[in-house]
Parts: C-alpha cells; sequence; structure tokens
C-alpha cells in the first residue's frame, strides 16, 4: 500500500502544471537575508527590488534555482540539516530535503541541466569526507551519493558540457561547534565529475595548501575559483585563482598596494565573458580582474559579499541592507533597507 501510495505521489507530482520563472514576475536573483530576528529567502528584480519574500527557519546560505519552473531551494548555512523546497509562486514549501544521518548539507547545490536532478554539497559528519548528493526533483526523493573525491566541498557548479567543477575546501570541521581540526595537514582541491559521478580531472595548490578553495564562477570553459587563506597572513596571498581543465591554474594577483586588501578571505565571485569579480566581506571590498588574471579594480564598501552578474557587469550585496551595480569604474547604490544580506546572490539569468 505504501509503495502505491509514493508511486501515485510522484505520478501527481511529474503531471501537475508548473509555473515558470516568467509567471511570477521573472525574478532575475536569489538572496537570502535576515530581517530582526527572522530569516527569508529573497527574490529580487534586476535592479534590486525584492519582489517576493519567503520564511525560512534558520539562517540560510546558497540557494540553487530550478532552470524552468518556478522552484528554489534554500541551503541552511552550513554545516546544514535542512534544504526547503520553495514553489516561488505561492512561498509553499513543497518539500524538506533531509541528508542521510551520517551526513550534512554543506550550504550549497545544483540543479542538472534539465532539471531532473538536484546535487547537494554534503560531508560526512564525523570526518567532513565530501559526498555529492543526488535527489529526483518529481518528488524530491534521494537516490544516491558520489564521494567529492576531498573533504569539506562547499560550492559546485555545473558547467554546460554537463561536468561538475566541486570545491573541496579541504578543511575538517567538528559536527557540533564547527572547530576547524586538520589546518596544518589541510589538502584542498578543485575536482571535475563526469555526469556520473567519475573523476576526471583535480587540481590542487601544492604549494599553498593552507588556500581553502571555497566558491566557483564559470568563464566559458574556465573555472574561477575563490578561496579563503587559514594560515598566517605575514605575506599577501591571492585569493582568486583561474583553472581551465587539463592545464595549470592561474592566480590572480591584486595590485601591490591592494595585496592585503581581501585579508585573506573572499566570499563570493562571479563571472562575465570578459571580467571577474571577488568580494570580501572582511576586507570590505571587491575586486575585479580581467579575463587573464590582471587587476582592474578595487571598490571598497564594508561587508560586502553577494555577487552576480548584472547588465555586462555584476549586481553585489552586503551585510547592511545595500544593493549595488559595479563595475569597472565603481559601486553605483540601487537600493538600501533593514535586511542584513547574507553570503550569497543567485542568478536566475538562465531561467525562463
Amino acid at each position: 500500500m505504501m509503495q502505491r501510495r509514493a508511486f501515485l505521489a510522484t505520478l501527481a507530482a511529474a503531471c501537475a502544471p508548473r509555473l515558470t520563472w516568467a509567471d511570477v514576475g521573472s525574478p532575475a536573483f536569489l538572496a537570502a537575508g535576515k530581517l530582526g530576528q527572522t530569516f527569508h529567502l529573497h527574490a529580487l528584480s534586476a535592479t534590486g527590488e525584492s519582489l517576493f519574500q519567503i520564511p525560512l527557519p534558520g539562517r540560510g546560505h546558497a540557494a540553487a534555482a530550478h532552470p524552468t519552473r518556478a522552484e528554489a531551494v534554500a541551503f541552511a548555512r552550513r554545516p546544514g540539516t535542512f534544504a526547503m523546497v520553495i514553489d516561488c509562486a505561492t512561498g509553499a514549501v513543497t518539500h524538506r530535503l533531509t541528508p542521510p544521518p551520517e551526513l550534512q548539507f554543506n550550504g550549497h547545490g545544483a540543479f542538472s541541466a534539465d532539471g531532473t536532478l538536484l546535487m547537494t554539497s554534503e560531508v560526512m559528519a564525523d570526518t567532513s569526507q565530501g559526498r555529492i548528493g543526488l535527489w529526483d526533483t518529481r518528488a524530491y526523493t534521494r537516490l544516491t551519493d558520489w564521494p567529492s573525491h576531498g573533504i569539506g566541498p562547499h560550492e559546485i557548479r555545473l558547467r554546460p558540457d554537463g561536468t561538475l567543477a566541486v570545491a573541496n575546501g579541504g578543511i575538517q570541521t567538528d559536527p557540533v561547534d564547527r572547530t576547524k581540526l586538520n589546518i596544518p595537514t589541510m589538502r584542498p582541491n578543485l575536482s571535475l565529475l563526469t555526469p556520473d559521478g567519475t573523476l576526471l580531472d583535480q587540481m590542487s595548490l601544492p604549494d599553498l595548501p593552507q588556500n581553502s578553495i571555497r566558491h566557483l564562477a564559470l568563464m566559458g570553459d574556465t573555472i574561477a575559483f575563490a578561496m579563503q587563506w587559514e594560515g598566517d597572513l605575514a605575506e599577501p596571498v591571492p585569493q582568486l585563482g583561474l583553472w581551465q581543465p587539463g592545464t595549470a591554474p592561474v592566480l590572480c594577483t591584486p595590485a601591490p598596494e591592494e595585496a592585503f586588501t581581501m585579508q585573506g578571505y573572499a566570499g563570493s565571485v562571479a563571472a562575465t565573458d570578459s571580467r571577474l569579480l571577488v568580494t570580501s566581506p572582511k576586507g570590505g571590498a571587491a575586486m575585479i580582474f580581467g579575463s587573464d588574471g590582471t587587476n582592474i579594480a578595487t571598490h571598497r564598501r564594508a561587508d560586502l559579499c553577494g555577487a552576480a552578474t548584472h547588465a555586462g557587469g555584476f549586481l553585489l550585496t552586503d551585510g547592511l541592507g545595500a544593493i549595488w551595480a559595479a563595475d569597472d569604474d565603481g559601486l553605483t547604490r540601487l537600493g538600501a533597507g533593514d535586511t542584513a544580506w547574507d553570503n550569497h546572490l543567485v542568478s536566475l539569468g538562465t531561467t525562463a
């Protein structure tokens, strides 16, 4: 009887009409935020206006947007045990995902190009060994999980060729209080998985083993990766790199006068066809680089973190409630409010 009910529920979910992003006002971005003591997921317009907001049970981190239907998955700040599937037409939570007991979500996820699968960044609670969870999006049932081929995977990005880029941060943490347990021996990497989860290629930085690879952006065939330095900051350390699989990585070095601006911490990265932008809430700055890794500009604003592409440039959010447009020439404030924006801004630029 239960198997029959599960089948009928899956069939009903598959056959139900699904609204597109255009049906809910064509939002351009998703962002988590805090207002007072409450947490929400916001849909933002191309100019940063909040079109609607949906309550979350706790602090959000990143979100994943379904490629066609008006549906988003909001992830708890890592390590977390909830990911909420939200119908953005009604605001209803249609599914609440929970990883297997030995696993924790780690803040990020990505849909397959056709939207039939959701992939989630996860860690083994006791060891921080990485897994990629796979979910069938018809009724959000869990199918299986793959090794991430590293410790502490964080952001994952699906490339146009169907391969999955995984930022394995390399840090083992206590499952309760997030104490970092292996800083002297950490070995982050950037792994590339085939559509069936096989390791295709992998990049590491043996000369900078304490530069935790955390966040990713795509620039054609090139993967931009943002890092957080876990060692002593006696000398400047690059927080942005570029990797084209099959070649050696290129590290993006700021101008000498800006060498310590990011204070060893990159919060988000975004890319256009010709520009890369990396934010540092710790340093209160956003840095723009060319596609060859040349530092073009540095713009300052306290607690900048969220970043996404916007009208040939970038849209940024900060923890003080402001939303900014950014280009080579500077920052332009688009709006401000009482919502303290969290770390990430998710673009819906490819949705229908």
